[in-house]
């Protein structure tokens, strides 16, 4: 089967795990996380890219576009040869520039890009929701110094990404400063006319 993949792109904190659980959950979906397979590959002893990864994490900066899409594709793959019906992918805070993209595009051209679903979500909010969430979520980029970093590498870098393919007619926006629910209303909505 050809992967059939939505990028969920927002800010830092605007809910792209926290929806993208509930799409994976109420669709076929298997949700991806870049950032959460990047912070297992930092943990994993034997890993051949965990030092890499930690001093980009640790400066703020992207990971090599390389080493995340090779994981991208590794859980990709393990997860159709685990379950052939399993081929919609929810690929959540990717692409986040355009380096990445152009990766994505020169190894991943067999898999079909449906949409982007950009959860549009102010500044203010997202530190708010991150502050918040730092308290009990054990990330250490939860914080108000790596945040900064974190909303103008987006604003930068992934902004670019998403208005790129806005002129292809390619992204669902929807307003992710409402609570979870009224966010997920409006998610169920794009879900269900894309398929």
């Amino acid at each position: 089967m050809t992967p059939e993949v939505v990028f969920v792109l927002g800010g830092p904190g605007a809910g792209k795990g926290t929806q993208c659980s509930k799409i994976a959950e109420y669709y076929s979906y298997t949700h991806l996380s870049a950032g959460q397979l990047l912070r297992e590959e930092r943990r994993r002893p034997d890993s051949e890219f965990g030092r890499i990864v930690d001093s980009c994490f640790e400066r703020g900066e992207f990971a090599p576009v390389e080493i995340t899409i090779a994981l991208l594709r590794r859980a990709m793959e393990e997860t159709m040869q685990t379950d052939q019906n399993k081929f919609r992918f929810l690929i959540d805070g990717f692409p986040p520039n355009q380096e990445n993209l152009q990766g994505w595009m020169k190894v991943m051209d067999k898999a079909e890009v449906k949409f982007v679903l950009f959860l549009d979500c102010s500044n203010e909010v997202c530190v708010r929701r991150c502050l918040e969430r730092g308290k009990s979520s054990g990330r250490d980029d939860d914080n108000k110094e790596s945040l900064q970093r974190r909303v103008r590498t987006y604003l930068q870098s992934t902004r670019p990404v998403i208005q790129q393919y806005e002129e292809q007619g390619k992204v669902r926006t929807i307003d992710a400063s409402r609570s979870i629910t009224e966010v997920f209303s409006d998610v169920k909505s794009v879900f269900n006319t894309e398929g």
